[in-house]
């Protein structure tokens, strides 16, 4: 049964629909789904029936349409239409009401728009907003019903529709948006979002009067209307529209097979050298790409790779190396680049040469000159282990491998010196050369004005010999073309250029050229500019507006000017911009980010502006830690995540110098403290940091203990019990520390439930719970919670597992935190499985993977998938536990949980796996194991194929919980 409530109401049976021609029926029928699965009142149902004016014997009257919608829905045990103490209730599987699903794509694409997988979000949202046939409630009658129900349906609609046209405007189909945006402003004239999209796509359209003029009418339009001025998102985006402050859109390539990212500008000239990299690479299993900084060979192998892609089924796959710290983080950086899941023990080299041994790919290291002996050992290890796998690096030095061909890029072709012809003959026009070709590109964007002419063409001709036609340098001097002649831009770096042909000089012209270049852009820049650039060579990676402000501004940069000097160094092209729906982040180029940290270092403000830099991302993990578990959950998850780099190079500035490492510490723990690394697929690099903490800090110290228990614990979830077993508990001196007596606590706790299924887990993490509560960590607190609740449900009796599932319910719902309320649902499931009706237990740990895979959770699918396993074989459907024990073995191995370590996990896997081999039989048994260790799309064969009679056959009643983002 399906029922549609997103346009006239539809009961869909078998694929028919069933008409529900009675007025009062399809009020009483949307008054039940847009409550589904709660109850609603007799008294609500009569005063939306009758819009608060009921007639006399309104409850018969009632009771009789009740009566005639049961006919319509089906009669007996599977009629949907249940009554309950005070009111009714309509019981609706997981995916049968459509406005149900528009809540669940919608909450997928706000997670998917956070993690900045735009292309994802829009899909998602374009699913979600098809739901819509029209008006909600479109043929109801009541008008009750439609002023307090049908309004707020359209808001949610409306927001899915704004948040659709950021994604497309991220996109960069700003063109193709215009229309929809100028109906849209004309039906809904006073909603400023859609007037600010609208400005926005017609100011990328180079319709910058349109855009203006946009602003006018929607302001006219509020002061008339409602006597008020546009909001402050509307005001900002005319003032950035009035002084070209709007970044550089930055268009996302859709991810298939895959994570190259987008161009940012065109590609131009090397056709010749891409032929040769293509040529090398279908002959030869390893490339590498040298050349002198700023030549590039980066975006010759991103370019390369974009073509070839047809030569790889499994994809092209990019690993920067840029902001690595150190070389021992190299394998666990590919891994994450390779999107793998693996949060095992394991060596994360492991890791990835089992996923790549049978993939026919491509993988692309970049950067690779200040690692170059661990991707040397990394690459020959790789190729040695998977036959299938071609590798094109580009690095400054080669690798020294003997199977590599090493390919050297040169500088841009250029036009010959003039040898002077006979008088009066025209020169030679400049076409065919690929450095003219670039500052032409170049320019047409940052000088709108300049042309190649007859008049200028040789002196054209002579700046980019003079830039010896590498192509940062070309890039540099381009946007000055906006503001200076070619003439004037070569008398300023002539002088400079004369000194390179001094004698003694050993350095390659190439690099001078570059270094000069570089040097005459940044005496261009103001002196704030100057210092901007220096300190932003701090950050590794990308970083925001907020983080400057915080790490650079003070002593010649002032705060309040950070955003205009971003904007002009983006205008220059110091800096790169990345725009994502409203939020924007810069890196600099790693040539210029290497000549700005030197700046920095022969001022002698390096070390202090790193301290800054630490301080900035301590700071933010510490919040993190003390406010991640609510509503703000997921965009905290997506945050920390985003700046793993610049973590990264605050935990080795720290715990590489005894008097700093109590701050990398910090880090590292509060990090951990806030799962990040189980968001991030990272649990491994996560439990890294730990380490060096552990052996950076003193000896027998509160911070040590805190640490080693941590570690405890990150190895215990995975069931590393050797691991665990290496970090001795806490002696009772040190016990006097609430904090620390909380945290080692909880890491006994959890060993005594994993490890051993001790009963006296309950008590020991009810201890730590209460001491994380009275020291402020609610977030820890929560987790507390999250496992005691478990161990009631696993270890205790009955009552004792219904009362501490309904105290974890309440924290849950209190807190909205996402993430923490699908472990909610799984324990209550558990409770059911455990303590109740078996047959409902399934629709707690279905709901519970369908909001995991909402917010992109690689974690928790495996456990509800798991429990789902439990579950069937309970109910005596050994088939399906059979077919769900596979797939749950198969994810296991992908994320690299060790099962027979999880005690009460174990034990109810143990059971479940006896029944149905006894049951099917072995030969029966090993065909659905098989069989569903070979799903490849997990979640539709659990969720939309398997839970439909599993819900049917328990009807569990299953909280809303809380909905990210609305």
């Amino acid at each position: 049964m399906e029922y549609r409530i997103l346009g006239p109401i539809e009961v869909v049976r078998d694929g028919l629909v069933l008409p529900v021609p009675a007025a009062k029926l399809r009020t009483l029928l949307a008054a039940l789904l847009v409550n589904a699965n709660d109850v609603v009142t007799v008294d609500t149902l009569i005063d939306q029936l009758w819009n608060h004016n009921p007639p006399d014997g309104a409850r018969n009257t009632l009771q009789n349409y009740v009566l005639r919608l049961r006919r319509l829905l089906g009669t007996g045990a599977d009629c949907p239409l249940v009554t309950r103490p005070h009111g009714y209730t309509i019981e609706v599987a997981p995916g049968s009401l459509d406005l149900y699903v528009f809540d669940i794509l919608v909450r997928r694409a706000r997670t998917a728009a956070a993690a900045d997988e735009t292309d994802r979000a829009a899909t998602l949202l374009r699913q979600a907003l098809r739901l819509w046939r029209g008006e909600a409630l479109a043929d109801v009658s009541s008008d009750a019903l439609r002023r307090e129900v049908a309004a707020a349906l359209d808001e949610r609609r409306l927001d899915a529709l704004e948040l659709r046209i950021e994604t497309d405007l991220t996109l960069g189909l700003h063109q193709i948006l215009l229309p929809e945006l100028r109906s849209l402003t004309a039906v809904h004239p006073l909603r400023e979002r859609f007037w600010a999209q609208r400005m926005l796509a017609l100011y990328r359209s180079e319709r910058r009067s349109e855009a203006l003029d946009c602003y006018q009418t929607i302001r006219g339009l509020l002061s008339s209307e409602l006597g008020v001025d546009p909001g402050a998102e509307l005001r900002d985006l005319h003032r950035r529209l009035l002084t070209g402050e709007i970044t550089p859109l930055c268009p996302v390539r859709p991810r298939s097979r895959g994570n190259l990212p987008a161009d940012v500008t065109t590609f131009v000239g090397r056709k010749q050298l891409l032929a040769q990299v293509g040529r090398l690479l279908t002959g030869n299993r390893l490339v590498t790409l040298t050349g002198v900084g700023g030549v590039g060979k980066t975006r010759l192998a991103l370019q390369a790779g974009a073509e070839l892609s047809g030569m790889f089924p499994d994809g092209v796959w990019l690993a920067d190396l840029t902001a690595l710290p150190e070389p021992r983080l190299l394998d666990q950086l590919v891994a994450q680049a390779l999107e793998l899941r693996d949060q095992s023990t394991r060596c994360p080299l492991d890791v990835v040469t089992e996923h790549l041994r049978s993939k026919r790919l491509l993988l692309v290291l970049d950067n690779c000159e200040h690692v170059v002996t661990a991707v040397a050992t990394l690459v020959d290890v790789l190729l040695k282990a998977c036959p299938k796998l071609k590798v094109l690096t580009t690095s400054r030095h080669r690798l020294g491998l003997t199977c590599e061909h090493v390919l050297l890029v040169p500088s841009l072709s250029l036009p010959p010196v003039p040898t002077g012809g006979p008088r009066g003959e025209s020169p030679p026009a400049l076409t065919g050369y690929e450095a003219i070709e670039l500052l032409a590109d170049r320019a047409a964007a940052a000088a709108p004005g300049f042309a190649i002419t007859l008049d200028n063409q040789q002196r054209v001709a002579q700046l980019c010999r003079r830039l010896d036609g590498i192509p940062l340098a070309i890039e540099l001097a381009a946007v000055r073309l906006g503001t200076l002649s070619v003439d004037e831009i070569l008398d300023r770096i002539g002088d400079g250029f004369d000194l390179l042909a001094a004698p003694g000089t050993t350095t390659p012209r190439n690099h001078q050229t570059l270094r000069h270049v570089i040097d005459w852009s940044h005496r261009l820049c103001t002196e704030p500019e100057r210092l901007l650039w220096e300190r932003l060579s701090v950050f590794a990676g990308e970083f925001d507006v907020a983080a400057a402000e915080a790490v650079c501004s003070g002593c010649g940069v002032d705060r309040s000017d950070i955003v205009d000097l971003l904007a002009a160094l983006v205008h220059k092209s110091v800096l790169l911009a990345r725009t994502h729906g409203r939020r924007t982040r810069y890196r600099l180029l790693e040539t210029l980010r290497q000549y700005g940290r030197r700046r920095l270092r022969e001022a002698g403000m390096e070390e202090p502006l790193r301290r800054r830099h630490r301080d900035h991302y301590q700071r933010m993990a510490a919040q993190a830690a003390e406010r991640w578990c609510g509503e703000q959950e997921i965009e905290w998850l997506s945050a920390l995540r985003r700046e793993l780099p610049n973590f990264r190079e605050a935990l080795t500035f720290s715990l590489g110098d005894p008097d700093q490492a109590i701050h990398g510490l910090e880090i590292a723990v509060n990090l951990t403290r806030t799962r990040v690394w189980f968001f991030a697929q990272a649990l491994g690099e996560g439990r890294l940091w730990l380490e060096r903490a552990y052996d950076a800090v003193p000896e027998h110290g509160p911070s040590r203990i805190i640490v080693a228990a941590l570690l405890k614990w990150s190895a215990l979830v995975v069931g590393d019990r050797s691991t665990a077993g290496r970090y001795p508990s806490t002696d009772e001196g040190h016990r006097a520390d609430p904090v620390v007596s909380a945290i080692v606590t909880y890491a006994e706790g959890s060993h005594a439930l994993l490890v051993h299924g001790d009963p006296h887990a309950i008590a020991l993490l009810a201890r730590a719970r209460g001491g994380f509560e009275r020291a402020g960590m609610y977030g820890d607190a929560h987790m507390t919670t999250m496992l005691w609740a478990m161990s009631c449900a696993f270890l205790g009796d009955a009552r004792t597992a219904r009362a501490a599932a309904r105290d974890y319910l309440a924290e849950a719902e209190a807190c909205g935190a996402g993430w923490a309320y699908t472990w909610t649902l799984w324990v209550l499931g558990l409770v059911e499985l455990r303590h109740g009706d078996v047959g409902r237990s399934a629709a707690s740990f279905g709901e519970a993977l369908r909001r995991q895979y909402d917010i992109d959770d690689c974690w928790g699918p495996v456990w509800a998938v798991e429990a789902l396993a439990w579950s069937a074989a309970a109910c005596e459907r050994h088939h399906r536990a059979a077919e769900l024990l596979g797939v749950a073995h198969r994810m296991r191995r992908l994320v690299g949980v060790t099962l027979t370590e999880l005690r009460p996990f174990h034990d109810l896997h143990a059971a479940a796996e006896r029944r149905a081999r006894t049951v099917l039989g072995e030969e029966a048994y090993l065909a659905a194991f098989t069989r569903g260790g070979q799903v490849t799309d997990i979640q539709r064969f659990v969720l939309d194929e398997g839970l439909a009679g599993e819900t049917v056959q328990g009807r569990a009643h299953t909280p809303a919980g809380p909905r990210h983002g609305e």
